[in-house]
């Protein structure tokens, strides 16, 4: 029997999602949205994809909760971008009330599913999804130390020359280029340290080239936002805790004194299984990069602090 995976947002992302984990082929997935025909539509026009691509899976379009129900993992990329004129505070409370709505109808009609954020400011989501549902800690998990890495191991192959698969670095913190800290002190190249592979000035560039990952993509674009990447390291996640594999993963997660931290959720390497977050992992980090998460942690709190 296939998983049961729901997808809530039928954007460019929430799609690219739906392709990816159909293409797994023990998948199910349910795509759904606000918008009246549009998860029906993209659904219908994946499904039609699967005696090219290859896949059994059924795809569901939806804008009824109840189609939702049973699954495993709920991945919630809801929320709108912010506007011109647009304030902090405003982008933060509108979207904290359209992740308030979309948590509480996931776990009713979920109570045993992962639920996996997506949604902007993320770190601060992550709380009011936990909030909302009152579901364990272990099962509210967030995606953006994922993105932010598959970013920084990208540009750390291009800079040292090497296929991506051989580099192995991590981004923690927050996921925002203030709060997010790529991390030096462990970032290995086939098991070389990256910091004698390249001199001080490549990887303060790589550094800076990560955490303005996001706009550079957006500025590019000039319309719409990164969808490619994000889904690709959304669906890493899904498949680790589909398959119980515990990948030890930096996703963001709560934590209750780990790195000093409490009461904020942040991003850490992490093992997902089937229970979800299974274990937080305090890696050894250098002074510089320990205080960067401490002031992620205090950032996400604040944020916190002006959710209505």
């Amino acid at each position: 029997m296939r998983r049961k995976v729901t997808v809530v947002g039928a954007g460019m992302t929430g799609g690219t999602m739906a392709q990816r984990l159909a293409e797994t082929g023990y998948v199910d997935v349910v795509l759904h949205d606000i918008i009246e025909g549009l998860p029906q539509g993209k659904a219908l026009d994946l499904a039609e994809s699967g005696p090219v691509a290859g896949f059994d899976a059924r795809v569901t379009g939806t804008n009824d909760w109840r189609d939702t129900t049973g699954s495993e993992v709920v991945v919630i990329t809801s929320g709108v971008p912010r506007k011109p004129g647009m304030t902090r505070e405003e982008l933060l409370n509108t979207n904290a009330g359209i992740v308030r709505d979309v948590a509480g109808k996931a776990a009713e009609h979920s109570p045993e599913a992962v639920l996996i954020i997506f949604a902007n400011p993320m770190d601060a989501m992550c709380h009011v999804a936990l909030e909302t549902t009152g579901l364990p800690k272990q099962r509210v998990v967030g995606q953006g130390g994922m993105l932010d890495s598959t970013r920084y191991r990208t540009f750390i192959a291009w800079e040292a020359g090497c296929s991506v698969e051989d580099v192995h670095a991590v981004v923690l913190g927050g996921h925002t280029e203030a709060t997010m800290v790529p991390i030096l002190s462990t970032a290995m190249v086939g098991g070389v340290p990256l910091t004698s592979l390249l001199p001080g000035e490549r990887i303060e560039a790589i550094v800076q080239r990560t955490k303005n990952g996001g706009a550079e993509v957006v500025s590019l674009l000039k319309s719409g936002s990164a969808f490619y990447a994000p889904a690709a390291a959304t669906v890493e996640m899904v498949e680790s805790i589909l398959l119980d594999k515990k990948r030890i993963l930096p996703c963001c997660a709560y934590l209750d004194g780990e790195y000093g931290i409490r009461g904020a959720f942040v991003g850490v390497p992490v093992k997902l299984g089937a229970k979800g977050i299974e274990a937080v992992y305090e890696a050894p980090l250098a002074k510089d990069e320990l205080e960067g998460l401490r002031r992620a942690a205090g950032a996400v709190q604040e944020l916190v602090g002006l959710v209505n």
